[in-house]
């Protein structure tokens, strides 16, 4: 059985191996691959496994034995479900690899975003601590998190865990599908939540008109929920303070992001999920998905 690997170096990064996939098959690995590759290196395979490689329908079509797509992640917005399943193909993705990784960089963000490490370790690199008139130095204010407030919108593993740490920092949570005007009318609001056609760019002019005025919104989930131009508006009328943000719709934002230049925006890149500790659950998630198919009792089937 022909098995490629098409964009694995995000998961090994070479200090993990797919030792264990390769003994299920005849292996090929490409730690990156070009759009225009994807069909000439897939058109024999009976396997193919990716992270982030749009699978089409075009693209499915043009690989006549494929029978199984293996997602090395829990998002599967890139693959065309529909034609998958319509040629037969098993779709299997990871669910929940990441929730203690990207729980912790959703709090990374928002700490960030009220104690501004980053900053004040900048600005005292620069001297600028030496020259304050008092013992303190004091660029801006910080925020205390407990006794304010956090909305979740999606309350999934990553959601549950998330407001877990909210609670044990003394914050009220509001959970969106519970009580959605308190959550949106919260101190901070995160999306932990999938992207579908249904929810693109949710988060517009009408939804941030709704927030509390002067909250912060972070997004650790899919860039495409948000109106970039939309929130980029807001971080500049002060409508929403700040934002803390992983994901942008555009990944990398090779043609630019309103987001990028929006003040009081701290963005990383796409970086909540790439623990060691979540790359290896990863990897052996998805080869036993791969091994629970080939004995007949397939599991995470997303399609």
């Amino acid at each position: 059985m022909k098995i490629v690997n098409l964009d694995a170096y995000t998961i090994h990064l070479n200090d993990l191996d797919w030792n264990e996939l390769a003994q299920l098959g005849d292996l090929v690995t490409y730690d990156r691959i070009a759009p225009e590759d994807v069909i000439p290196a897939i058109e024999n395979a009976e396997a193919v496994f990716t992270s982030k490689v749009k699978f089409t329908k075009a693209i499915i079509d043009a690989a006549p034995k494929l029978k199984f797509i293996g997602v090395t992640a829990t998002g599967y917005d890139n693959i065309d479900l529909a034609a998958a399943k319509a040629r037969g193909i098993a779709v299997c993705n990871v669910p929940a690899y990441s929730t203690e990784s990207v729980a912790q960089h959703t709090f990374a963000l928002i700490l960030e975003l009220t104690n501004h490490v980053g900053r004040y370790t900048a600005l005292v690199r620069e001297h600028q601590w030496e020259n304050a008139p008092d013992f303190t130095f004091i660029d801006r204010p910080l925020l205390q998190l407990s006794g304010r407030s956090l909305g979740i919108i999606g309350y999934g593993s990553i959601g549950r865990r998330v407001a877990q740490i909210a609670e044990a920092f003394g914050m009220t949570v509001h959970i969106y599908s519970k009580e959605p005007v308190a959550a949106v009318q919260s101190d901070m609001l995160t999306l932990h939540c999938p992207a579908t056609p249904d929810n693109k760019g949710f988060v517009n002019k009408d939804f941030i008109s709704k927030m509390k005025d002067g909250a912060i919104l972070i997004n650790t989930a899919r860039g495409a929920l948000i109106d970039e131009q939309a929130l980029a508006d807001a971080l500049a009328s002060g409508k929403v303070l700040a934002a803390g943000l992983d994901v942008l719709t555009d990944e990398p934002p090779v043609c630019g992001s309103p987001l990028l230049t929006a003040p009081n925006t701290v963005i990383t890149g796409h970086i909540a999920w790439l623990t060691r500790e979540s790359r290896i659950r990863a990897i052996d998630m998805a080869i036993d998905n791969f091994q629970c198919y080939l004995e007949g009792h397939a599991v995470s089937i997303i399609n």
